[in-house]
């Protein structure tokens, strides 16, 4: 193994280059254990995957009774570990989350075996590998080297690696119902989360990212009915063609551009990083009444109008029942992701304005669970700053929203602020989480041991 760099043979204190070679070797090889173990939703194992890195914490010296693997359905286990203060101070725990399962991945649909950890040319290789096996593997390694170390933290270090984050809304097994079941044991100040991350561009650290919020997630059903007839008299009065119209009608609106303090502090960032117009039209957003022109040119990037704004859009659809019957019944699913702070309600009285057809009826497919911003605090974002320019001098720490979902969705709509920092940079232009050859390059995630390593030691000092 490669040592990280030689700036962390002089930092890392009681250890020597051996012994940090050492500590590599450990977590790559927890990391080649958990992407190994299948933790796929349809003949995975979140619960072997758990117990793995139980077994590890315990063998280290962890308590037995502070270690606890947690379910309550066959091949769906969370891992919720406690590593104690000696002399409780009354500050909460802080809490190390990362996820075990992984999204499907077929064996054809590779150019290797997904579930076997590779080597290739300056990566490692397999499904979940960095969503988020990688972050799973760094917490575990380095709450073993802080118990070989014997650090003792001024408060409480929580880790939980749970399941069923992949599927969102429906999960029953992992945070949602930690959060519901056994707050007790993952209540904390606040928590470390997937959703972040450092950005490279040919080979270039552009920045280190913090996610702060994400959008809420809520879908609809639009559905027509009809009382249908033989196709070979047809009428106007088409459900299809009715629901058809209703969604061209929704894909035509946008809804209004609303930052909040996270994303305009990331576009604030954002123009100071890029160049030529797109560094104006970040500049250019942040401002009171942002130029109409600089909403158009941003709005035609998907990343940038996400972030600007809520969206939906339809993502499923079925009709008909017979080739030769007119349809009685047309359906479709429109996703949102709605912006922290909008409420879930104005959404489907907006819907039902632009789809503008009474005949056409909307309904929540279920209740969006709001997730408030993460407040920036200098408590987290000093300490994330202070190592990033020790580490990557000059790269900046810039907050973001995430677009998608995490686990941080339960612990923010109960008021336990997450922020998604991993100290792992991935290359911005060929991202492949949930998709062929997965891959992690190895010395980013060496990087990424030690940048939370130290990060966890500076928040628990």
């Amino acid at each position: 193994m490669r040592l990280v760099a030689a700036w962390l043979m002089l930092s890392s204190g009681a250890l020597h280059a051996a012994d940090l070679n050492l500590q590599q070797q450990q977590a790559a090889t927890s990391l080649k254990q958990l992407v190994e173990i299948n933790t796929t939703h349809s003949v995975g194992d979140t619960t072997l995957a758990a117990q793995a890195m139980a077994d590890r914490l315990i063998a280290a010296g962890l308590p037995k009774a502070d270690v606890q693997v947690l379910t309550q359905a066959p091949r769906k286990g969370n891992l919720v570990a406690r590593f104690r203060a000696k002399t409780p101070n009354g500050k909460k725990p802080i809490l190390l989350l990362a996820h075990t399962d992984v999204v499907e991945a077929l064996r054809e649909d590779w150019s290797m075996d997904p579930f076997k950890f590779i080597e290739k040319d300056g990566y490692y290789y397999a499904r979940g590998i960095v969503d988020d096996k990688a972050m799973a593997s760094i917490f575990v390694a380095n709450v073993i080297r802080y118990l070989k170390e014997g650090y003792q933290p001024n408060r409480d270090i929580i880790i939980a690696l749970t399941t069923d984050e992949e599927r969102g809304q429906v999960d029953t097994n992992g945070m949602n119902w930690l959060m519901d079941k056994h707050r007790g044991l993952v209540d904390a100040a606040f928590a470390l989360n997937e959703g972040g991350g450092g950005q490279i561009r040919n080979g270039k650290k552009l920045l280190n990212g913090v996610q702060a919020a994400e959008k809420v997630f809520q879908s609809f059903t639009l559905t027509v009915t009809n009382r249908g007839g033989h196709s070979s008299q047809p009428r106007k009065d088409n459900a299809i063609y009715e629901l058809s119209q209703g969604l061209m009608r929704i894909s035509q609106y946008d809804f209004p551009v609303s930052l909040n303090e996270v994303t305009r502090n990331y576009f604030g960032k954002m123009s100071q990083i890029e160049s030529g117009q797109a560094a104006a039209d970040f500049k250019a957003i942040t401002q009171q009444i942002p130029s109409a022109e600089a909403v158009a040119r941003l709005s035609k990037v998907a990343v940038y109008n996400s972030t600007l704004r809520t969206t939906c859009v339809a993502t499923m659809l079925e009709g008909g029942h017979a080739e030769n019957a007119l349809p009685q019944t047309a359906k479709a699913t429109v996703n949102c992701r709605i912006l922290p702070g909008h409420d879930p309600k104005d959404v489907l009285a907006t819907l039902k304005r632009v789809v503008a057809d009474d005949q056409i009826a909307i309904v929540p497919v279920l209740a969006a669970r709001p997730s408030p911003p993460s407040p920036l605090t200098p408590e987290v974002f000093g300490p994330i700053e202070k190592l990033t320019q020790k580490m990557w001098p000059g790269v900046p720490v810039v907050p973001s929203m995430s677009t998608g979902a995490t686990d941080a969705i339960p612990l923010r709509s109960n008021g336990i602020p997450v922020y998604g920092v991993s100290g792992l940079f991935g290359d911005i232009d060929d991202v492949r989480s949930h998709g062929r050859d997965e891959r992690i390059l190895a010395q980013s995630y060496y990087d990424g041991l030690e940048f939370l390593y130290q990060l966890v030691k500076e928040l628990t000092r």
